[in-house]
């Protein structure tokens, strides 16, 4: 093998991390928002995504049943619905059950892995226990060559786009917007906050939805690269959680930084060995880590 060769496939390696860690990177922005900035643990974030990679599935199912002209263009109107009943299921678990229970965090993470085993036998039951897969638009097919041996997958790239397109819309909008003002301002007094009239319990109530929508976007960004099942969200929350806890609870930077690289430790290392051995190395270095820095990467110095 030339060196030439080696390289190109340590360029496509590293791209294949990218693409784990735009699927990481979005769960973990939702879970940012709602572990970080609420204090809720929320077993069932990998179901939200679900719900997301789902609404793709239909939308090109009833697409291409009813409207087959339509194809190519459906799955960016499909991302906006999977952010939307992804956040429409959130706003309802958030004021039927997770209003009651914040403060006890424990609690909350009984109550959302209730939600969660819930919402996996409602896909059994209405959609079917088998994996789907969407069909997707000709334009998110195939490949660009750069160079001779070095394909990189065009979808790979689209959600890479649709990963930053989301990330900085989230930056721009807790820093920014009345909502991210209010946020901030919950999260450093919440009786202060009160006293000066923010409706701090909608603005719970808006946070965990819009996290929970950012998992549907996940969940639609998935859908290109694997295929959907009832637990295929449930594969990936821990390693969201570590993504969140790894960059630092309360730190959307952070996140990123985490995300970054633990999915490309991981890539890096399945190309040498076996997936589960990859799984148990990046842990392990998480763990070192975290033992000499148990704050995360990046510790946001909040009031409580």
């Amino acid at each position: 093998m030339t060196i030439s060769e080696m390289m190109n496939i340590g360029l496509m390696q590293g791209f294949a991390g990218l693409s784990l860690f735009a699927v990481l990177l979005l769960m973990g922005l939702g879970l940012a928002i709602i572990f970080g900035q609420m204090g809720v643990i929320n077993m069932a974030h990998g179901e939200f995504m679900t719900i997301g990679a789902y609404t793709i599935y239909l939308g090109s199912t009833i697409t291409s049943a009813h409207a087959p002209q339509l194809m190519p263009y459906y799955f960016p109107l499909a991302i906006v619905a999977a952010f939307g009943f992804a956040f429409v299921a959130g706003w309802l678990v958030e004021w039927g059950l997770i209003r009651h229970l914040y403060k006890r965090p424990l609690d909350t993470l009984l109550a959302t892995w209730g939600v969660s085993l819930a919402l996996q036998q409602s896909f059994r039951t209405f959609i079917g226990p088998k994996e789907v897969s969407p069909t997707l638009p000709d334009w998110l097919l195939g490949s660009w060559a750069p160079s001779e041996g070095l394909d990189i997958p065009i979808n790979g790239m689209f959600v890479l786009g649709l990963t930053a397109v989301v990330t900085c819309g989230i930056l721009l909008a807790l820093h920014k917007s009345r909502w991210g003002l209010r946020v901030r301002a919950t999260v450093s007094n919440r009786i202060m906050a009160n006293a000066i009239g923010i409706d701090t319990q909608k603005t719970d109530r808006l946070t965990f939805a819009i996290g929970c929508g950012i998992a549907g976007v996940a969940g639609a960004a998935f859908t290109t690269n694997g295929s959907t099942g009832p637990t295929s969200g449930s594969l990936y929350i821990v390693d969201a959680f570590l993504v969140v806890t790894f960059g630092g609870a309360a730190s959307l930077l952070g996140t990123v930084v985490s995300a970054f690289g633990i999915a490309q430790t991981q890539s890096i290392t399945e190309f040498f060995l076996a997936g589960s051995m990859a799984k148990v190395i990046t842990l392990s270095i998480i763990v070192l880590i975290l033992m000499m820095r148990p704050q995360g990467l990046f510790a946001s110095k909040v009031r409580r």
